[in-house]
């Protein structure tokens, strides 16, 4: 079938399997051109990343094979293709990395379900006993709306809302290519429990206790969480909003790692990464808007990344730099080219002057929408989009 992208709203609701591999290439190319090693001090020997298929997640994956020559597990929830139906970019994306992975001759595993569930932990407990063993690194990029409880089955959902106030700003609709203003009330305390539940810390916690109690963390090892803390222009929707409270139980829980297994010298923090398009980012108010604007700012200061800049960053400045310089609340920080203030003066005075006559010229929208399909396997340069494509891909 020629396939060519259905979007809806925030969301495209197919992939282009050529398209999703050669991201993937592109990605492992970038990596191989770092000059990494296998032999860098505390260089990754097998790695578990949970959130395995897509943005931070992948790329993490695949810094990890392709610069340190890691062995792999990866966790995903991505659904399959069908004769009539593309699978989703995640399963691509998978696909492409098992491939690859097998060419360089690293380990790949990946079990593909509800990561939340103690079915699934299981699962991957008894992978990793008989394929990579213990883990050094684990990798937490899970990103969902919803969560059932693994002892009592209830279902939690998250919420996009601000605490304490009602919070009213602009945004920009994608679907109809329009600057409004939206309105949002306050999120009660039950709606900012169950954001906590959903994306808070305690999911990173059990899988680490999992691991723990299964003997298969690795003396040393090390782990992240990744998270987004924005400035002034996004905390009312972001760092001082419900998903903000999920995220500071993130740092609860890094916390409660490292006390819980320093006998194994676990080395457990959270990683604050910069705004990008994503399937997670998307989906947020306010957000289209203010990563269009710091895409301009960004690329015109020549500081822009994209997952795998920062991830390859992440990995040599911070995770494997004993040096590592860590913030007031003992997280890593990748986001200084973007929250610095000089760039957030730039970004809040486009903010305060953009317009629905003037957004175009303006912002970036541009380069947000190309990324965004970008994720999804479509409009990467050198895939033929006219070609007759089998969309059942298998790892």
């Amino acid at each position: 079938m020629v396939i060519s992208p259905k979007v809806r709203g925030f969301i495209c609701t197919n992939a282009h399997p050529v398209g999703c591999a050669k991201s993937v290439e592109n990605q492992i190319a970038y990596v191989k051109a770092q000059g990494l090693s296998a032999e860098a001090a505390d260089a990754p020997k097998n790695v578990l990343v949970l959130g395995c298929s897509t943005g931070y997640g992948l790329a993490s994956r695949i810094t990890a094979s392709f610069g340190y020559g890691a062995n792999t597990v990866g966790v995903c929830f991505e659904k399959a293709p069908t004769e009539r139906k593309t699978g989703t970019a995640g399963w691509y994306n998978t696909a492409a990395f098992h491939s690859e992975a097998k060419a360089a001759g690293v380990q790949a595993h990946t079990l593909n379900g509800d990561a939340f569930s103690n079915e699934l932990k299981v699962q991957t407990i008894e992978t990793l006993k008989n394929t990579i063993g213990k883990v050094d690194l684990v990798v937490y990029s899970l990103a969902s709306p919803r969560r059932t409880d693994p002892e009592t089955g209830e279902v939690y959902k998250s919420t996009l809302k601000p605490v304490g106030q009602a919070y009213e700003t602009k945004t920009y609709d994608t679907d109809k290519d329009l600057i409004h203003t939206v309105a949002l009330e306050p999120a009660s305390q039950d709606e900012i429990d169950n954001t906590i539940k959903v994306m808070g810390g305690e999911d990173w916690e059990l899988w680490i206790k999992a691991l723990a109690e299964a003997d298969l963390l690795a003396e040393g090892a090390k782990t992240t969480a990744y998270t987004y803390i924005g400035k002034k222009l996004t905390w009312p929707i972001y760092g001082s909003a419900t998903i903000g409270k999920a995220k500071e139980d993130l740092d609860r829980a890094a916390t409660a790692i490292n006390t819980t297994y320093a006998n194994l010298n676990v080395d457990a923090h959270v990683s604050s990464l910069k705004a990008l398009v994503t399937q997670a980012s998307s989906a947020i108010p306010v957000m289209p808007l203010y990563i269009s604007l710091i895409y301009k700012v960004m690329k015109e200061e020549g500081t822009h990344e994209g997952c795998i800049e920062q991830i390859v960053g992440l990995f040599t400045q911070c995770l494997l730099n004993d040096g590592a310089t860590l913030d007031e609340v003992n997280r890593y920080r990748m986001d200084g080219k973007e929250t610095n203030d000089a760039t957030q003066a730039k970004i809040e005075a486009l903010w305060h002057q953009v317009t629905q006559d003037n957004f175009h010229e303006l912002s970036d929208y541009a380069g947000y929408n190309a990324d965004f399909l970008n994720l999804f396997g479509f409009g990467i340069e050198g895939v033929d989009y006219e070609a007759d494509v089998d969309p059942q891909v298998d790892w």
